[in-house]
């Protein structure tokens, strides 16, 4: 799942420079998705069937309450941004344009960076 969710933010990438920004979305959407999947079923061993990333990240606040609890505070408008990404360019036909799929991008990114942290702390401890 984690290769697949860099293949995603690959792809996401390479369309932002192509200039499909509502397939980039959604595939930023996605990467961040699946890795936080990943991250659940490896850490929690297992996880929500939900395609929503406020709920999949509320399971990981069980591992390390503080830190979830932070990012998400400090990024519920972008979380939700890229939540609406999935739905608004698999459903219907918004447009994006290139400063908007950057920034999903970004997002999705960080989500995956909490990941790999959280997957670092707890094997400290």
């Amino acid at each position: 799942m984690k290769r697949r969710a860099k293949n995603f933010i690959f792809n996401a990438r390479h369309l932002i420079e192509e200039g499909i920004y509502d397939l980039a979305a959604f595939n930023a959407e996605q990467a961040a998705q699946l890795y936080l999947k990943a991250t659940l079923l490896e850490l929690i061993g297992d996880y929500p069937r939900t395609h929503s990333l406020i709920t999949l990240l509320s399971e990981l606040r069980r591992v390390n309450e503080g830190l979830v609890t932070g990012f998400v505070r400090e990024n519920r408008l972008k979380l939700h941004a890229l939540e609406d990404a999935y739905l608004t360019s698999r459903y219907f036909l918004k447009e994006f344009d290139e400063d908007d799929a950057k920034k999903l991008l970004e997002i999705s990114e960080e989500v995956i960076k909490l990941c790999e942290e959280l997957r670092h702390k707890l094997g400290e401890s």
